[in-house]
């Protein structure tokens, strides 16, 4: 048998535990938990070790312990748990309990093999919205901070009303409670730190397909304001080839348009954007409330505060200000390994200008003349009426 065990406990402490797992403990010559789980056992006989710090001194504390060890952990210890780490770093053997959500979700008597979970447990809440936006139960692990209250008001300013919650305290403890409410309630909601929220929609709630209407962003001029036009934006975000988790940068984000399309694509990564112009910053937050897209965005002109946005998979630069080079320059000293970066130009200039700033920085490029005209009534007749030729060059680094 292995040195290590690993072993999951619920609020209900050593008397939910199965006789082998029981067995182990009494057994062992060291017991490795947090305060609270290690509370359930005072009259260990053994070594008791409070978890402190992080998982990489006590994996290397694990490596070269030669007494008889068990390590406790909250519910499942592979659902968020400890034991993902130490399974990659030390021999053990994982033993577990039912997770909290298993819980959460037994006491509302639905199944939950269907659900989204995610983690804001020592996370910030930042892109929660296009996470969980759409999906019919979500499961959410949470913290002092991201309490059931701020959960709540976050997607309230999201306008997510169409889902119903439920929040579980203390699963499978003396002080177990369990309340179902709405969004509106739950924002003035006061209980217990440990705590599972499930999410559960009701009705259908507003969704878009890709290549959103033009017309549906605020913006300028409906007519002709600075928007990248539906065509252009999808063509742009086909050739960034996007994957769900891509960190993504927007240069020049306007009103948002990009940055909002790319967000639906890649929910589990994150986006970030930057625009000189404070009044096209106020459509950009108008229109990520309306599409649910919780991006980082920040007022400035770049290259000046990209050291804020964490190294991308993917640049989107619908406009440089005039300072091309400057902003290839970090763009293209920041990209990660396979990543790829789209320019929109307008004129020739500007597409020569980026083709050999691309070129002196060892990347190469293609080139897409999208020249788009959209049919028009006249009458009762039909015409085309063109819209500015864009070119949109893709860029990737050179293979060694």
């Amino acid at each position: 048998m292995t040195r290590i065990q690993v072993i999951g406990i619920g609020d209900g402490g050593s008397s939910d535990l199965l006789p082998n797992s029981q067995q182990m403990i009494q057994e062992s010559e060291l017991l490795i938990g947090g305060e609270r789980q290690l509370a359930f056992f005072p009259e260990y006989e053994g070594e008791k070790l409070v978890i402190k710090g992080g998982l990489k001194d006590l994996a290397q504390r694990l490596k070269q312990e030669e007494k008889k060890t068990v390590v406790l952990a909250s519910g499942d210890p592979l659902f968020y748990g400890i034991g993902s780490y130490l399974s990659k770093h030390v021999e053990v053997e994982i033993h577990p309990y039912l997770s909290s959500v298993q819980l959460a979700f037994s006491r509302m008597n639905e199944s939950w093999q269907d659900a989204h979970v995610v983690s804001v447990h020592g996370r910030s809440m930042k892109g929660l919205a296009q996470k969980i936006d759409g999906r019919k139960k979500v499961a959410l692990l949470t913290d002092r901070e991201n309490s059931p209250a701020e959960i709540a008001k976050y997607l309230l300013h999201f306008e997510m009303t169409e889902y119903t919650a439920f929040v579980a305290e203390n699963l499978g403890g003396a002080e177990e409670r369990c309340t179902a409410m709405t969004l509106g309630e739950m924002a003035s909601w006061e209980g217990s730190s440990l705590n599972v929220v499930i999410l559960k929609q009701e009705q259908p709630g507003p969704s878009w397909h890709f290549g959103i209407e033009d017309r549906e962003f605020s913006q300028r001029k409906p007519e002709k304001g600075l928007i990248t036009k539906k065509e252009i934006r999808t063509l742009s975000l086909g050739a960034l080839a996007l994957k769900e988790a891509s960190i993504v940068w927007d240069i020049g984000i306007c009103t948002g348009s990009v940055a909002i399309e790319a967000a639906k694509l890649a929910r589990e990564g994150a986006v970030y954007g930057i625009e000189k112009n404070e009044h096209d910053l106020v459509n950009c937050y108008e229109n990520m409330k309306k599409f649910r897209a919780d991006l980082t965005v920040v007022q400035g002109k770049a290259p000046e505060r990209l050291e804020e946005f964490p190294d991308p998979d993917a640049v989107f630069i619908g406009g440089t200000a005039g300072d091309m080079n400057g902003i290839l320059d970090v763009c293209c000293s920041r990209l990660k390994e396979n990543g790829r970066i789209v320019l929109n130009a307008v004129t020739i200039e500007n597409l020569a200008q980026a083709v050999d700033g691309f070129k002196q920085r060892s990347y190469e490029t293609s080139i897409t003349l999208a020249q788009v005209s959209r049919s028009k009534p006249i009458l009762n007749l039909t015409r085309f009426d063109a819209l500015n030729p864009i070119y949109i060059i893709t860029a990737t680094r050179k293979e060694d």
